[in-house]
């Protein structure tokens, strides 16, 4: 989808002028839903959500969640801190320049997945049929709840009411006869809101949309649609399909064709997972130092572990990912015997990866992902002879149950702990 903050909210004057829905009652939460089965739930600015609830002093503050350093990018932003124009995705030094006086926080992944999974829980309680895009948003398909639990907007405001009773959390709400229009009526309805756009009245609500609202069209794409004279999804819908083409090519010209006529086919798919885990980081200085690559990919292992065992599932090819300080990206991967989720696996492998490829080279960014995932339950455990019978899974689970009842900052790899600089005289870090 194109950038959301382009998106109208409820006070643009195209809809109304009414602070949350535009005035307009064909497109407000008393909207005629019957045939309106599709649901996108958004969680409001969720990471720094997360936090705001478990350090109930930053709340009416500007919170940014990302990285911190010089070369940090934005994960999540409060909607006190988007008044001063931070954006996720943006550099954190210029949302430092916007807004200095805002509280700074590194993510922490544990605590997101955590709340993710009770919210995701919340929708399943509802309807079999979620299909979850990320920690923070998921569309689900109601038609066969409505016995049960009412009318899909009914349905949209007891989510809604359980979010913020349960888990201390608000999330806004699309309500719509396809998946692209319901996740166009979640962003419309932020933050904190509910919105239904029946099937006639689709067009009207599409229509006089930017034309990046349209899923595909980034900004290289809206100034070439720009350029001929197609600034909205009516002006896209009405134009011919080869004047598409030239600005976009023929795939793309009849996927937005498609989509600004609102036509989408798309079934909630609850089948559908990950298809990687992963983290990197971009250190504030180029790096040469093996010692403090290592301890980045062995911090950023266990980051991977962490999220695999929170989302219940193993992965087994372990994949290495390798910034240089001209910007060349180097990724090698390696499949396992048997599929892991433990960081001390993870790391194994992407350091013999790391020292095989031997950039020789100054170093910008490493990640660390995790491909081909499966369940993990049930999945079999490759032995080892003489290996005891509780090793490494064991450990790192009993860390997350610690992390999660003290917070993941009071246990780790011992190697990470203390004065990288001090430490350089020892052993290089081992889990």
């Amino acid at each position: 989808m194109g950038r959301s903050q382009s998106l109208p909210r409820g006070d643009d004057p195209r809809f109304g002028g009414d602070p949350r829905f535009g005035g307009d009652p064909r497109f407000g939460p008393d909207a005629d839903d019957s045939d309106s089965p599709i649901l996108h739930v958004d969680m409001d600015a969720f990471f720094a959500a997360v936090e705001v609830r478990r350090r109930p002093d930053l709340r009416g503050r500007p919170v940014v969640v990302g990285g911190v350093g010089p070369r940090g990018v934005v994960s999540s932003a409060s909607y006190e801190a988007r008044r001063y124009g931070v954006r996720s995705a943006m550099p954190t030094s210029q949302a430092r320049a916007r807004c200095p006086h805002a509280v700074y926080l590194p993510p922490d992944f544990s605590a997101y997945t955590a709340a993710s999974r009770a919210v995701m829980q919340i929708f399943r309680d509802v309807t079999p049929l979620v299909e979850p895009l990320s920690l923070d948003e998921a569309f689900l398909d109601v038609t066969g709840a409505r016995r049960l639990f009412g009318s899909p907007a009914t349905i949209a405001r007891q989510i809604r009411r359980r979010v913020a009773d349960e888990q201390a959390l608000t999330c806004s709400v699309g309500v719509a006869p396809s998946k692209f229009v319901a996740k166009l009526g979640s962003t419309r309805a932020k933050p904190d809101g509910l919105l239904v756009v029946p099937p006639g009245q689709v067009l009207d609500f599409l229509h006089p949309l930017p034309v990046d609202a349209l899923w595909g069209v980034g900004e290289r794409a809206a100034e070439a649609l720009r350029r001929l004279g197609l600034a909205t999804v009516g002006d896209l819908a009405e134009a011919p399909v080869g004047m598409l083409r030239r600005a976009v090519g023929a795939a793309s010209a009849a996927h937005l064709h498609e989509l600004a006529w609102g036509r989408d086919s798309r079934r909630v798919s609850p089948e559908q997972v990950d298809k990687s885990i992963g983290a990197e980081v971009t250190f504030d200085v180029d790096v040469a130092d093996p010692v403090e690559i290592r301890r980045a990919l062995l911090a950023l292992s266990a980051k991977v572990g962490v999220r695999l065992r929170g989302s219940g599932q193993m992965g087994r090819t372990v994949s290495l990912k390798v910034r240089l300080a001209d910007f060349r990206t180097v990724s090698r991967s390696r499949t396992l015997g048997a599929a892991t989720d433990t960081a001390r696996e993870m790391f194994d492998t992407v350091w013999a990866l790391y020292t095989a490829l031997d950039p020789g080279e100054r170093v910008r960014l490493v990640g660390v992902r995790v491909e081909g995932l499966s369940p993990a339950q049930g999945a079999p455990r490759q032995l080892t002879l003489g290996a005891p019978e509780r090793g490494w899974r064991e450990a790192e689970a009993a860390a997350d149950a610690a992390a999660a009842r003290f917070g993941r900052s009071v246990i780790g790899p011992a190697s990470l702990l203390g004065d990288p600089e001090a430490r350089r005289k020892e052993n290089p870090p081992h889990p």
